[in-house]
């Protein structure tokens, strides 16, 4: 059985495969991309805390890391408190990063999400986020961050 509510994006980024994991995983390098505050423990079990994303500076995203393996892959519970639809821990993201003669390829899958809707929100914002990471992580500055371009 698959599972119908999945984001899947990819997108090459011209930096090693060891900076774009900084980035992924160390909290002062998160804030230059995406968020206002971010904490990390980066072990299994370990905390995964971001806050002030895109337009609204007081939502926080929080979940646990499931699987950490040095400058190759990442796995982590995700999810927005104070939300119903996707609480904390409810849906996982999944961070494979593959060194190529030109950079990194970063694969990213987002799982449990739970209907069309969020799917769709969460799309947008993979896409927003990273853009931004591709330059942050590559040495430009990605500017401020307002957030997804809401459309609709």
């Amino acid at each position: 059985m698959t599972e119908a509510f999945i984001v899947q994006r990819e997108i090459q980024i011209a930096a090693p495969a060891a900076t774009v994991f900084a980035f992924l995983t160390d909290p002062q390098k998160i804030v230059s991309w995406m968020g206002l505050e971010a904490a990390t423990e980066t072990h299994p079990g370990g905390l995964y805390f971001l806050k002030g994303l895109g337009s609204d500076r007081s939502r926080a995203a929080r979940g646990a890391f499931r699987e950490v393996v040095p400058v190759h892959r990442l796995a982590y519970s995700f999810g927005w408190e104070g939300s119903e639809e996707v609480p904390p821990g409810s849906s996982l993201i999944e961070i494979d990063l593959m060194e190529q003669d030109n950079g990194t390829l970063l694969r990213m899958t987002h799982s449990g999400l739970p209907n069309a809707a969020q799917c769709e929100s969460h799309d947008k914002g993979w896409a927003h986020y990273m853009g931004r990471l591709s330059h942050a992580a590559a040495g430009r500055d990605p500017g401020p961050d307002h957030g997804p371009a809401r459309n609709s």
